[in-house]
């Protein structure tokens, strides 16, 4: 159910997506607030999705939602309220749909939702498992879905999709790592397969205070704030950001550093003048191909003598 409130008067202090729509999901808290804030302090209206649930993804409540749009409107904005579950085909549909029967568009879908379930990878249960990639990567792909076929008729908008820097892997968020190494690959596939309608998609990876971030068990050198992140989504939704044919790419903020990371590429390649076999691998693979060090692996191996050394580790 939406809950609707509007206002009259200026929109705020800037207006990088002045008369824009943008929708952004778990928008009730942390960096999905602050990215809702940030859009309607430069001029968007704004869907605000929360379906208000714990890190952990339990108690669900409307009521962060409708006070994200209260703020908003307090500061002279446009926003409404959905509390579904974007995780369900109907969820996101609905947030989509919210935008087009109170603004008659959409020009910005913004996913930021998410919980964990921390746990070894022998240890992780389906109940674990399911939950994360359901909110993670399911619900990124429900509003994606849903906002693209609209923005495909309308010949322009953009995507926003939220991974992380755990999309290298991690100790022990397997199931968090993978749905946001499954985000990455569907923002670039929306980017090649709508590119010819006019619409962009791109992902941040943010390091920055919040609820989430505030079980990591290490002092990070580079963490910002949910504002930070916000000031980058607020430009990728900007018509600044599509003049300049931003898409495809995952881009990280950390306090002061802004960063873009490489696109998957083949490093090396041996060829073989007769079928593969075992031993032929053997021969040529090591020193041919070889392997790209993961440099996590090194960090962990760090952090491993920092704790035997009794420090607390750096990451």
């Amino acid at each position: 159910m939406a809950e609707v409130v509007g206002a009259e008067g200026e929109p705020g202090m800037g207006n990088f997506v002045a008369g824009k729509v943008v929708a952004v999901t778990g928008a009730g808290r942390g960096i999905g607030r602050a990215v809702a804030l940030a859009c309607a302090a430069e001029g968007a209206r704004v869907v605000v999705n929360d379906y208000g649930v714990s890190v952990e993804g339990a108690e669900p409540t409307s009521r962060v939602a409708a006070d994200v749009v209260e703020e908003i409107v307090a500061a002279g904005g446009e926003a409404v309220a959905v509390a579904d579950d974007i995780s369900t085909m109907a969820g996101g549909q609905r947030v989509v749909d919210t935008a087009l029967a109170e603004y008659g568009r959409i020009d910005g879908a913004v996913c930021v939702a998410g919980i964990l379930r921390e746990r070894m990878l022998f240890n992780m249960s389906e109940d674990e498992w399911d939950p994360v990639l359901a909110t993670h990567l399911k619900g990124t792909f429900t509003v994606f879905r849903a906002a693209s076929a609209v923005m495909r008729k309308q010949g322009g908008g953009t995507l926003i999709g939220f991974t992380s820097g755990n999309h290298q892997g991690s100790v022990s968020q397997a199931n968090y790592s993978a749905a946001k190494g499954g985000i990455i690959s569907l923002v670039r596939s929306a980017a090649l397969g709508l590119h010819k309608y006019g619409v962009t998609a791109n992902a941040v990876a943010p390091v920055a205070r919040t609820r989430m971030s505030a079980g990591v068990p290490m002092e990070l050198k580079e963490i910002g704030d949910p504002e930070d992140v916000a000031a980058l989504v607020v430009y990728l939704l900007s018509d600044r950001a599509r003049a300049e044919r931003i898409t495809g790419q995952v881009y990280t903020v950390a306090g002061p550093k802004i960063a873009v990371w490489a696109q998957p590429r083949e490093l090396r390649a041996a060829y073989a003048h007769e079928p593969w076999t075992p031993e032929r691998i053997a021969d040529v693979l090591p020193g041919t191909v070889g392997t790209d060090p993961m440099p996590l692996l090194e960090r962990l191996e760090q952090m491993a003598r920092a704790a035997a050394a009794g420090a607390r580790p750096n990451a």
